[in-house]
């Protein structure tokens, strides 16, 4: 209690984040009971009939549980294959800089982005790709050729969302790695110099290990939100066309929970797609610890 005490303010300092995840958070882990029952609006939460783990059979013996696993996973994949790496090494780039003015003008231009929504950048998109009047399909005609239905084939699809993602959030996703990098002691690259290593040396002997801890813990909660591919990016991306390649967990769940009413159902669809995150971020983490990396918990 003394500690406490002495400690008062910085506690203080910490009660909006408890409070966020207390009433964000937990309180409302109540609801996956919801997934368990036959919720009937009139009934009310506690006087729905409990059904078990049929919703959990309806949605494993559905044929689509399959298309809606292949899309969520590919596009996954592809987040982690393509999107993840890239914000180490434009942290590592600008960290090279020297000009530090040059350096901060970079660095808020690929920040901007971050703080569009998603409607604008799904917007921008629809400006450049479309076949009606789009920039780039008027370049192709201009120069003779047959203008390409980007936003219509599935094809396309999986390659857009993960292009809108790495340019919206790649040039955040720079600063706790900048921050990682201006922890590292400068005298270990001094010491570098007058052993003779140069720049890729240092980068491979003295700034990957510095940052390692940090990149292997971003990766194990990243793999927590394995299967978050983003609903309203999806969204507004998806049409009658490409939806047999663009259907994922997210956009299921809005579809059957909020369009078609079908509250018990979207829940058990939406509890499975969490414990699945859980999984991960605990084999993970095991996996972390195996190799020597203190991993998360």
């Amino acid at each position: 209690m003394k500690r406490i005490a002495r400690n008062r303010w910085l506690y203080f300092m910490m009660l909006p984040g408890i409070l966020y995840f207390l009433i964000f958070k937990y309180a409302p882990m109540y609801g996956v009971l919801l997934a368990f029952k036959n919720y009937q609006p009139f009934l009310g939460f506690i006087d729905s009939q409990w059904v078990g783990m049929k919703h959990f059979s309806r949605f494993f013996g559905d044929p689509l549980f399959w298309q809606l696993l292949k899309n969520t996973m590919i596009l996954a994949l592809y987040n982690i294959a393509f999107f993840f790496p890239l914000p180490i090494v434009i942290a590592l780039l600008l960290n090279e800089l020297r000009m530090e003015g040059y350096k901060r003008i970079v660095q808020t231009m690929i920040y901007v982005p971050h703080f569009m929504s998603w409607v604008v950048i799904v917007s921008i998109a629809y400006l450049f790709f479309t076949t009606e009047g789009g920039l780039v399909n008027e370049a192709i005609a201009s120069m003779g050729g047959d203008k390409i239905q980007f936003l219509m084939a599935p094809e396309w699809f999986r390659g857009f969302i993960t292009g809108e993602v790495i340019w919206k959030e790649t040039g955040w996703g720079t600063i706790i790695f900048l921050a990682a990098l201006a922890g590292v002691d400068t005298q270990l690259y001094e010491a570098a110099r007058m052993d003779g290593a140069n720049r890729f040396r240092q980068l491979w002997h003295i700034t990957l290990p510095a940052i390692k801890p940090t990149i292997i813990i971003l990766l194990i909660l990243r793999l927590g939100n394995f299967l978050d591919t983003g609903f309203e990016q999806i969204f507004l991306m998806l049409n009658s066309i490409n939806r047999g390649v663009g259907e994922v967990f997210d956009t299921y769940v809005y579809s059957i929970g909020i369009s078609q009413g079908q509250y018990s159902y979207s829940t058990a669809v939406g509890l499975f797609k969490s414990l699945v995150g859980l999984v991960l971020v605990f084999a993970s983490n095991a996996l972390a610890k195996r190799f020597g990396e203190e991993g998360i918990l």
